[in-house]
């Protein structure tokens, strides 16, 4: 239980960490979040995988200010980029989910279930930033396939080479982590 705790807590700060080693891009900044919300869903399993995001977005939305723009608090909600948070639990739940289900994981079947966990983090994401600055906005408008440019694409090549390292590192750690139980 302690040590569920424990690990739940240090990937939710993890997350907050990964979010102020950003290169500012408009409209969403490059962060080391993926790489973090990835490694919790395999490494933590489906539900403390997704715990440890929920924990990091409610406390940004209570105030704290730790989400990529630097500031927290419930209005974070109409940021265009608040969708990647709702990714981020849905990427971790199910990337964990899948991982253990797995009888007897391989690197390319980690790796694979990583790149379904990434897209499961764009949808919402992208969906809810075209939303956003589509109609709520003033002002600002963005076609769809910008949105496709400027919300995933422009970050798969990244989004690869976390989902390599994070199912490296899955592949190494969660034997320990099971031996730990």
């Amino acid at each position: 239980m302690v040590k569920n705790m424990t690990l739940v807590a240090m990937f939710a700060a993890l997350t907050a960490v990964g979010a102020f080693i950003r290169i500012p891009f408009y409209p969403v900044p490059f962060t080391l979040q993926f790489l973090f919300v990835c490694l919790a869903g395999l490494l933590l399993g489906s539900k403390l995988g997704a715990l440890s995001q929920v924990v990091y977005v409610a406390v940004g939305l209570i105030g704290a200010p730790i989400f990529a723009k630097g500031y927290g608090g419930i209005a974070y909600v109409l940021e265009p980029t608040f969708g990647y948070l709702i990714g981020f639990i849905i990427c971790a739940f199910f990337t964990g989910l899948l991982f253990e289900n797995m009888l007897r994981p391989r690197f390319f079947m980690t790796l694979s279930l990583s790149l379904a966990g990434m897209m499961l983090l764009y949808i919402p994401g992208v969906t809810y930033m075209y939303i956003m600055i589509n109609y709520f906005a003033v002002g600002k408008s963005i076609a769809v396939d910008v949105a496709v440019t400027t919300g995933f694409l422009n970050f798969l090549p990244s989004g690869i080479i976390f989902c390599v390292i994070a199912s490296m590192i899955a592949m190494r750690v969660k034997p320990v982590l099971m031996r730990m139980r």
